[in-house]
């Protein structure tokens, strides 16, 4: 998933994601955390950032269901 970032993703998740690659849950949470710090700072949300919550989201939900 980290591959399919935008380049509105810092180097600091990016690397965080990838050493949880296994775990999409984890990925989807740390992608969470860092949109909830956007949002408490009062900045926008990238969008890459939302897309890839999307695409984790999907991702977890898929992998809960045995796919």
């Amino acid at each position: 998933m980290a591959e399919q970032m935008g380049s509105g993703v810092d180097a600091d998740l990016v690397q965080q994601m990838e050493q949880s690659e296994d775990d999409p849950r984890r990925c989807y949470a740390l992608v969470q955390q860092r949109i909830s710090a956007y949002r408490q700072s009062g900045h926008n949300v990238p969008e890459d950032l939302a897309r890839m919550e999307k695409a984790l989201m999907v991702e977890c939900l898929s992998a809960s269901q045995g796919r």
